[in-house]
């Protein structure tokens, strides 16, 4: 399915989409992006009372302000509540890459983000949050389906056999459910 064009109002669509296609293909861990907690909340409403692990990723603390995190700790115990994991970490495509672009203005990171990005901001966010969720042991490295987005909300979608970021090749985006026809 294509939107058309991005933002947050695609995100329960994005959602529903992602759950009946994890519940129709017997894969059991939705990874999804969020930053102040929308979307988080969207989807541990929609997963609550399935057979569906939930695991939300957040922006690192300090990606805006020194110290400061932007996810919402209310919506944080909310998706706790409902069996859900929200992780927050450093951002493989971000994270030390980008410490070294601002002192030598190259990372590698930032070409592989680049890369991922001419597919849609969403298919970015998707392979990375799949990588910070292994990273951390929260989901097997197998199908799962991640859920991510342009700006706020989300409008992306896809079965990616999830690995971690040492073997970040090794990832596989096996489909894209959804995502936006324009970015």
């Amino acid at each position: 399915m294509y939107f058309s064009k991005t933002g947050p109002e695609n995100t329960e669509e994005t959602l529903k989409i992602a759950l009946r296609e994890a519940e129709s293909r017997g894969i059991r861990y939705l990874i999804v992006a969020s930053t102040f907690g929308d979307t988080a909340l969207k989807a541990a409403n929609l997963v609550k009372g399935k057979d569906i692990k939930l695991i939300v990723v957040t922006h690192n603390t300090g990606f805006k302000k020194p110290g400061e995190q932007e996810f919402r700790e209310d919506v944080k115990s909310e998706v706790e509540k409902t069996g859900g994991i929200v992780y927050t970490g450093t951002m493989v495509l971000r994270g030390i890459g980008r410490g070294i672009k601002n002192k030598i203005n190259f990372s590698h990171e930032e070409i592989i983000a680049n890369v991922l990005r001419m597919f849609c901001q969403g298919i970015k966010v998707c392979v990375e949050i799949a990588a910070m969720a292994s990273d951390a042991g929260l989901i097997p490295f197998s199908d799962v389906i991640a859920v991510g987005g342009t700006a706020r909300g989300a409008d992306t979608a896809c079965v990616i056999k999830a690995d971690s970021s040492n073997n970040f090749f090794d990832i596989k985006i096996k489909e894209i459910l959804v995502k936006p026809s324009e970015f």
